[in-house]
């Protein structure tokens, strides 16, 4: 019994979403659903990731069905430690949204989807059958896509329609990608995959796949040159929504590109270097993009691509070091990212506008919450001692390590600019005098909304600003964590063996 408990985060969002549709007219009632369920599912993901910390990895075969034959459910470290940040990030954006989504948009069905969305990426993290990860995928899209449009303005619409087709496509060369590796060795189940890969004797139709499967989770995590949907879609929803895609939507991306390459196609340096170059080139872009932007949220848009590189280029160097390195980025990019987003949709909601050029005297009216604001912000740019600071040590370390030094003046030039950006954002909006912003008479103002609802805007924001700093200052514990993942990664017989060997219990 104790396999099943690998499955109760996935099956508390199913139940969370399916009750929400009951009370579809009823919103107050979703408001406290969504958060209450939210609450539950953190709770269950730190007990069911004290279980896999202290107990190891842990499978389980749906329908009875012994490895590689049926679909399989696999809890290592590493996904359960994403089921637990998407935990984390769903309840932050939960409360934000009771507070900061307008009731119009959120009698469309706006928590049931939400919670159909989390339900993807969960099973996107639980997943072992490559298959079924790409269901998994296409449960996100089709939740994505619902939550990006809901409210129909027309800005909305034409991101909407950007974001789609490309993950469309995305998902097209995904499916093509599992169609040429099952037809090269007749099976779906990735830690089965892990091994015949392995055998095959083809090794250049190898990497064509290989070449398949980087193009469509490239895609779907935004790498250079594949990320022009991201700053033409994100700034478009409600900061709500783009919180959650922010955080959590390219990083499912991103960890599939790891699973895959850590696992299925494995020691292949031409992969490796093209990893590499990808990387840097995300880097360098995402960077001079964010650079010229005036819209906070394009500002915080092109910072997720840029910031991707480092996760890839810890990929591409492939030891260790670099795993655990770009293990840890992940970690506190999901936090800060999720986070920035929200603050941007305080900032809308206090001043009417999201242009850093119209803004100015934040710090002036609001300084308890600019103090609170330039937690998420200086960690985004690695200020020691804050969390952005400690993964790129490693990576550092790690260039040096494998003689990559293109990554290392890659990684330096992003963090650079990162600091100007983030400089120049903090001089526009904070100190510089306030500026004329023309009143907008049915706006929802800040001041003008309920106590209660000020409230749900906050919370969340500080509650995700506290957890980035214990990820800061309490570095130790994400490192530890981190190089066991990136132990686990590097050495994936353990995966396998997990898989591979489990009984099925009657």
């Amino acid at each position: 019994m104790t396999q099943q408990l690998i499955l109760y985060p996935l099956l508390l969002q199913l139940l969370l979403a399916i009750l929400l549709m009951f009370f579809w007219k009823r919103i107050g009632a979703q408001r406290i659903i969504s958060m209450l369920g939210s609450i539950v599912h953190l709770g269950v993901s730190i007990g069911v990731f004290a279980y896999i910390w202290n107990n190891g990895t842990q499978t389980i075969q749906a329908g009875g069905w012994e490895a590689p034959f049926g679909i399989t459910f696999i809890a290592d470290t590493f996904a359960i430690t994403m089921v637990l940040l998407t935990s984390i990030a769903g309840l932050a954006v939960s409360i934000f949204s009771s507070g900061s989504v307008i009731s119009d948009r959120l009698r469309f069905g706006y928590f049931p989807i939400f919670h159909f969305l989390l339900l993807g990426l969960t099973g996107a993290f639980l997943t072992g059958d490559i298959f079924n990860l790409y269901v998994w995928f296409e449960i996100i899209i089709i939740s994505s896509f619902v939550l990006i449009t809901i409210g129909g303005e027309k800005a909305q619409l034409e991101g909407a329609v950007k974001y789609f087709t490309l993950n469309f496509l995305a998902s097209i060369i995904f499916l093509t990608a599992i169609a040429v590796l099952y037809g090269l060795t007749g099976s779906l189940n990735m830690a089965d995959l892990a091994n015949k890969v392995a055998a095959v004797e083809n090794r250049a139709l190898v990497e064509i796949t290989a070449i398949l499967f980087l193009i469509g989770f490239g895609i779907k995590s935004a790498v250079f040159p594949l990320y022009f949907w991201l700053p033409a879609s994100y700034h478009t929803p409600p900061s709500a929504v783009s919180a959650i895609f922010g955080g959590l939507l390219t990083k499912v991306g991103v960890y599939a590109l790891i699973r895959v390459f850590t696992l299925i196609f494995v020691g292949d340096v031409f992969l490796d270097q093209i990893l590499l170059v990808l990387a840097i080139f995300t880097l360098f872009s995402g960077a001079v993009g964010a650079l010229v932007q005036n819209n906070i949220r394009k500002v915080f848009s092109y910072l997720i691509i840029c910031h991707i590189g480092y996760m890839i280029i810890g990929l591409g160097m492939f030891t260790e070091v670099a795993i655990a390195g770009a293990i840890f980025y992940l970690v506190h990019d999901i936090l800060v990212k999720t986070n920035l987003f929200m603050i941007s949709g305080l900032i809308y909601r206090i001043k009417g506008s999201n242009s850093m050029r119209a803004l100015g005297g934040f710090y002036a009216n609001y300084p308890k919450l600019s103090l609170l604001m330039f937690i998420p912000l200086f960690s985004l740019v690695g200020i020691p001692p804050l969390s952005g600071f400690w993964p790129k040590i490693s990576l550092i370390t790690a260039s040096f390590d494998t003689g990559s030094y293109w990554s290392l003046a890659a990684i330096i030039f992003a963090s650079f600019i990162t600091l100007v950006v983030i400089a120049k954002l903090w001089a526009e909006v904070f100190w510089k005098d306030a500026q004329e912003i023309p009143v907008r008479p049915k706006f929802r103002y800040y001041h003008k909304i309920k106590n209660i609802k000020r409230i749900q805007i906050i919370v969340p924001i500080v509650f995700l600003s506290l957890v980035t700093l214990y990820v800061g200052f309490g570095a130790e514990h994400i490192q530890t964590l981190a190089t066991r993942i990136s132990s686990e990664l590097m050495d994936n017989q353990q995966y396998i063996d997990a898989v591979l060997n489990t009984q099925i219990s009657e």
